[in-house]
């Protein structure tokens, strides 16, 4: 099944009623998304329509008429951009100052990969005991920030 242009077409005009607007379709042979690219569409645009084709795509007239951008989430395929479009849309939204509560939220600035721990101090399971590193439990922010790989946001 192909989307036709015509309707994909009048939907894409209506979307670019409004200022900053970028439109995305979903192709595994498109531009790989990242984090970077994400913040990228954070910063320069308003409004993301996101395409989702089903099964073979849309009707390739689209993608020329309106310089359509071809994006993948990955090295696979889908049935559909439904799931890719929610990666991206949580991907983005959650860089936009506010979303989180303050910047420094993003999980990517404040832990840097690092393993994260809770209570209890010692867990204890099938008889093996697994402690966290006494550096967190040490309360020296400085050697904190040090063991996670860089400074505190």
């Amino acid at each position: 099944m192909v989307l036709e242009a015509e309707s994909v077409g009048r939907a894409i005009e209506a979307a670019l009623k409004k200022p900053k607007t970028k439109i995305i379709f979903f192709s595994p042979s498109g531009k790989q998304f990242t984090n970077t690219y994400a913040e990228k569409l954070a910063k320069e645009y308003k409004n993301i329509v996101f395409i989702c084709g089903r099964y073979e795509g849309i009707d390739a007239r689209v993608k020329k008429i309106f310089k359509v951008e071809e994006v993948s989430v990955g090295p696979y395929v889908l049935t559909g951009g439904e799931l890719p479009a929610m990666v991206v849309m949580d991907t983005v939204t959650r860089r936009i100052p506010g979303v989180l509560g303050k910047i420094g939220s993003l999980e990517e600035n404040r832990i840097a990969g690092k393993d994260v721990y809770t209570r209890p101090e010692i867990l204890v399971w099938k008889g093996k005991k697994y402690r966290v590193p006494k550096v967190l439990l040490s309360g020296h922010r400085k050697d904190i920030d040090k063991w996670r790989g860089g400074s505190r946001h």
